[in-house]
């Protein structure tokens, strides 16, 4: 067994193991975080039967996966980096869901690229909850105008995304995101990563992004 499955493998049972203590039945996602990785520590994930892959860099996306998802229509890519409006058209061709939607103009370019390809691609809005300047995402306070935005011009948003501040704690960050998101209506929820994903899972999160947990250190 490649290292990549038998990873995969050992953190789909820890979060098992884990909501099974805490009697929560909701077990998400997995995103492998393949940035930065060559195909050959992904194809024995993909031959293994798992399908959900993150990638931060349309360019390198473009180039790592164009081929692969010609040939198996069943893998679904995540955009989970900073998206810049010029590469929105790249994206929006490559990409099955984008998870860091920020800002008015971003979702615009969006629903204008995917009104011209007749697709549709599952959005998360990125908040930025620790409101740190440094960090992409809209200020939580904007959440529900931009929420109302995206549905107005035929998005179909589904949840809401956060990176929680790094070196402290992230479970009041969790916690705080999980309410919010459920208070809007949505029943999916990007949040947690290799440092984090079981307290993620404890509070329903729906996808988790994991890259060196599964794939070993980037160099």
């Amino acid at each position: 067994m490649h290292s990549t499955v038998k990873n995969l493998l050992d953190i789909e049972s820890n979060i098992k193991i884990h909501l099974d203590e805490l009697k929560i039945n909701k077990i998400p996602k997995i995103i492998a975080v393949s940035k930065t990785f060559k195909i050959d520590k992904i194809l024995p994930l993909i031959d293994h039967g798992h399908m959900d892959f993150g990638e931060n860099k349309v360019q390198e996306a473009i180039e790592k996966w164009s081929e692969i998802k010609k040939n198996n229509s069943s893998i679904k890519l995540h955009m989970i980096g900073k998206l810049q409006t010029n590469k929105v058209k790249f994206a929006v061709k490559l990409f099955d869901y984008i998870h860091s939607v920020d800002s008015e103009k971003l979702a615009k370019k969006i629903a204008e690229e995917q009104n011209k390809l007749n697709k549709k691609i599952k959005i998360f809005l990125q908040v930025n909850i620790g409101e740190e300047n440094q960090k992409s995402g809209i200020n939580k306070n904007d959440v529900r105008h931009l929420v109302s935005y995206c549905k107005e011009i035929g998005l179909d948003l589904i949840g809401l995304m956060c990176i929680p501040p790094i070196n402290v704690d992230p479970e009041n960050y969790f916690k705080e995101m999980s309410i919010l998101n459920e208070s809007l209506g949505f029943s999916d929820l990007s949040m947690g990563m290799s440092s984090d994903f079981l307290i993620a899972a404890k509070y329903l999160s729906t996808f988790v992004r994991v890259g060196s947990s599964i794939f070993g250190q980037r160099s």
